[in-house]
């Protein structure tokens, strides 16, 4: 008995961007669960660097996750390795249809089944994530430990208070506009 393959209903594959928030807001759920303390787009020191997440852990080490949205974004992205200067560790974040072996053996390697979230519940549901490979740890020197723990806390607070009063935000936000 032979199955007609155009009778089977899968859900519409996701576009890069939608790839992407799924796997972050993933990834994002199993930091919570870990109790790790995470930022989006964390600034670095380093000009121009930018990582995706930086999560805080409770033995104070700080890890970097770089979501890849699928293989055209991992080959594209050039400056990925200055994040191991960074972090003690880091990870890339991918779909369940990313080719394993391009990714080096000493980056960590959390995996998200987004093709099993139906397209209907992509909003309000968070896909599965797990950690499929722990990374190399790289400790960090304690001066620059300072320097990003010392950046990560002033991020936070920021982004807290620009939520608790929006209004001094903008207010901020204009004052700075005009100087």
């Amino acid at each position: 008995m032979t199955t007609d393959l155009s009778e089977i209903s899968c859900p519409a594959p996701f576009g890069l961007p939608e790839t992407q928030l799924a796997i972050r807001r993933a990834v994002l759920g199993l930091c919570r669960t870990m109790n790790w303390a995470a930022l989006n787009e964390f600034a670095l020191p380093a000009a121009g660097r930018r990582a995706d997440i930086m999560a805080l852990l409770p033995d104070h080490s700080l890890t970097c996750i770089e979501v890849k949205s699928g293989l055209r974004d991992f080959q594209t992205d050039q400056k990925w390795p200055e994040y191991r200067d960074w972090s003690d560790r880091l990870f890339f974040a991918i779909d369940d249809t990313f080719p394993l072996d391009l990714i080096p053996q000493d980056v960590g390697v959390i995996v998200v089944t987004v093709s099993a979230v139906p397209a209907a519940l992509r909003d309000s549901i968070l896909a599965e994530c797990t950690i499929l490979r722990e990374p190399a740890v790289h400790r960090l020197a304690p001066a620059r430990r300072r320097t990003l723990l010392h950046l990560f806390g002033t991020t936070a607070a920021s982004r807290l208070m620009s939520l608790e009063d929006p209004a001094i935000t903008a207010s901020l936000r204009a004052a700075r506009r005009t100087e």
